[in-house]
């Protein structure tokens, strides 16, 4: 593996990945689907917050990211291994300011906005944006290393917490520090817990440890990170001592530590193995979470198709119903039965075949001049009809499938989010009265097609096309 970059290959894979993940659509309320997109955050950060850009500039300097629960000291030990105040420690909880990220002046260009973290925006001053990264150049920190002061892990702000998960999914090695009051909290367990899994380089800060405390605690603490899997974790001690005037803690309290990642920054090798152990077991990790959103995706697309099932079971009943109704002669009945009697009146039907021709010409003339003909009469009369069966269902089926989905979980959001559903279409109307005249036009061009054979008998041609069409259609 060359020292600057990742091969090309593997980059190339994540960042399909990456763009797999980010757009995979989990829209539908499946038993797994919170979680899943969690876990879409959570991949999709992880790739495009440290894992790619990490690969594409090995050599950058190790991120330390130091993390931990309230009140534990985090700001005011980030002050002091770095021997001046670079980030402001708050009394008041929850403390609402940007992440501070200290770093040596010569390092600057490695946390442009197109590097690491690169959806944060950068800033170079105090600022209550949590989402804002300050950069905080000093020599304090040497070449080689990064300390990034996040926000407590347990805070009762949503937004502190996000951020502090996000910037702890980032970090190169993590220095977690804690206190004697809070060492045995679940919360901060939880993240140690998700480092271990992962394989993330990680040291514990004991911190704010009373003397006659700090053998018991230290001692209880040390047990319980050798049963969570970080047994070779580093684990330093900072006994409780006063501040002086700048809030610093006593350098010989820090100096273990400090001495610890100064050699760190000084050993190529050593901070190049801490580097590579995070990352192969961040890309071990978040591949197999990828799979968890890959299966979710399946569960979203079973979803899909049983909402699909329900809608054309209850649609091809509907339609069932519709041609039946069409074909017994269910529809002959109300203004269609009304019409076909007046048109077929006491024999008019029968008895138009046998008269003259001139009154054959007559009703044609009628017709051509605009005058309302019966045959006329009953096709409106059998297109409306037809068009109030189908609408009726159309209307009936949509009622039955919202019924249907308002019983499942993933059935009822869409509903919910999506008005009108439990209706037929809004132009449902329109659709049919254009498919029953398209269809009356069709029989009426299939007799005049049929009709303009000679040999027909002139009884047949004595009805006219429109009587012959109207007694198709009726049929």
């Amino acid at each position: 593996m060359p020292s600057d970059h990742a091969p090309a290959e593997l980059l190339s894979a994540l960042g399909k990945l990456l763009g797999e993940v980010t757009t995979a659509t989990l829209r539908y309320e499946t038993p797994g689907a919170a979680e899943a997109r969690s876990t879409q955050a959570a991949v999709a950060d992880q790739l495009s917050d440290y894992v790619i850009p990490r690969l594409v500039q090995l050599d950058a300097p190790l991120l330390t990211v130091v993390g931990g629960s309230t009140g534990a000291g985090k700001s005011t030990l980030v002050n002091s291994l770095v021997g001046s105040r670079v980030t402001e420690s708050g009394v008041l909880r929850p403390t609402t300011r940007s992440p501070v990220l200290v770093h040596h002046p010569d390092d600057a260009h490695w946390f442009q906005p197109d590097r690491i973290l690169p959806d944060l925006p950068r800033t170079d001053r105090p600022s209550n944006d949590v989402n804002a990264l300050r950069l905080a150049p000093s020599t304090g920190v040497p070449r080689g290393l990064a300390i990034l002061d996040a926000p407590d892990v347990d805070s009762i702000d949503a937004g502190n917490r996000a951020i502090a998960t996000q910037l702890l999914a980032a970090a190169d090695l993590w220095l977690f520090v804690t206190s004697a009051a809070r060492y045995a909290d679940q919360v901060p367990w939880d993240y140690l817990r998700r480092a271990s899994e992962r394989s993330t380089s990680v040291a514990v800060v004991l911190d704010r440890t009373s003397e006659g405390d700090v053998v018991e605690v230290r001692g209880h603490l040390a047990r319980m990170m050798t049963s969570r899997g970080l047994s070779d974790s580093p684990l330093f001690t900072v006994p409780e001592s006063g501040v002086d005037p700048d809030g610093l803690i006593p350098a010989a309290a820090v100096a273990p530590i400090r001495n610890w990642l100064h050699e760190l920054a000084a050993d190529p090798a050593g901070r190049q193995a801490v580097v590579f152990k995070t990352l192969d077991g961040a890309v071990r990790h978040t591949v197999m979470r990828a799979h968890d959103v890959a299966d979710e995706m399946e569960e979203q697309v079973e979803a899909v198709r049983d909402l699909t099932d329900d809608v054309l079971e209850t649609y091809d009943e509907a339609i069932t119903v519709v041609a039946r109704q069409i074909s017994d002669g269910s529809l002959l009945s109300g203004q269609v039965l009304t019409r076909w009697q007046e048109f077929v009146g006491t024999g008019e039907l029968l008895r138009s075949v046998e008269e003259k021709v001139s009154r054959i010409r007559s009703r044609f003339l009628d017709g051509v001049t605009g005058k309302r003909t019966r045959d006329a009469e009953v096709a409106q009369a059998v297109s409306a009809a037809v068009q109030a069966l189908v609408v009726e269902n159309a209307e009936f089926a949509a009622e039955a499938t919202s019924r249907g989905w308002l019983d499942t979980s993933t059935g009822r959001p869409v509903l919910e989010a999506t008005r009108g559903l439990d209706r037929a279409s809004h132009d449902i109307r329109t659709r049919v009265e254009r498919i029953a005249h398209d269809w009356q036009a069709e029989v009426t061009e299939l007799v005049r097609t049929r009709t303009a054979d000679k040999r027909l008998t002139s009884n047949v041609l004595a009805l006219g096309v429109g009587g012959l069409s109207v007694a198709v259609m009726v049929l």
